[in-house]
């Protein structure tokens, strides 16, 4: 299974043939580099929330694509506003099958608007149980018990957790949450785009060696294994 950072919390992951691409943010992105949105593949566009720094190319990829959007029907229904009609809304709630898997959106704790301040439904984060593997992707989410919850429905193989701080978790809030969902494979994003949430790597990834676990961190435009 690989996984392809672009910047910021902006990712794909290859998963039984299929491409999701998470989060859309390109245009304006300091983090990004070297991305043609016209060349870009995805079967799937999963969005956590309506925040810019997560829709801002939204509606361009989505079309250019033609993937299946798939986030709170919040923004599903500002989607098909704009003439993208092939979604899919979920909420918290049971696992909802795709060609690729089971997909189960479960607690964030953040906020959730568009640009022009409009509600955007509840933040979503996704576990995703696979028969190439399983992972959870939390969106951006500060430390909850409820992350407690998700050992019940999968044995993760990797997990995709913000580590910033200021919005978000920071690596020491990382740390529990991999205890919590009980994965000690963590691949780190929103981190670094803008001084406020920047972060000491090196000290970021001793801190998880300390505790017997693993931090990725993929540069803009790296592919990584990540099983």
């Amino acid at each position: 299974m690989k996984l392809t950072f672009y910047g910021h919390a902006t990712f794909s992951i290859e998963v039984n043939g299929k491409v999701l691409l998470f989060d859309p943010f390109f245009s304006g992105n300091p983090g990004v580099k070297g991305v043609d949105i016209d060349k870009l593949k995805a079967d799937f566009l999963f969005i956590t929330h309506g925040h810019g720094d997560h829709t801002a190319d939204l509606v361009n990829v989505a079309k250019k694509t033609g993937a299946k959007c798939i986030a709170a029907a919040e923004i599903v229904n500002w989607l098909n506003k704009q003439g993208v009609d092939n979604t899919h809304p979920l909420n918290h709630g049971g696992p909802v099958p795709f060609e690729f898997g089971k997909v189960r959106a479960v607690n964030a704790i953040h906020s959730s608007s568009f640009a022009d301040g409009m509600y955007a439904g509840n933040p979503l984060g996704f576990v995703f149980t696979t028969s190439a593997g399983n992972f959870y992707v939390s969106g951006d989410t500060a430390l909850t018990m409820d992350m407690q919850l998700i050992p019940l429905w999968a044995k993760l193989d990797y997990a995709v957790m913000p580590i910033g701080g200021n919005y978000t978790m920071d690596p020491a809030d990382a740390i529990h949450a991999a205890d919590f969902v009980k994965c000690n494979k963590i691949v780190g994003v929103h981190y670094n785009t803008w001084p406020i949430i920047a972060i000491d790597t090196d000290k970021a990834k001793a801190d998880f060696a300390a505790a017997g676990k693993i931090l990725l961190l993929p540069k803009p435009g790296e592919t990584i294994e990540v099983l």
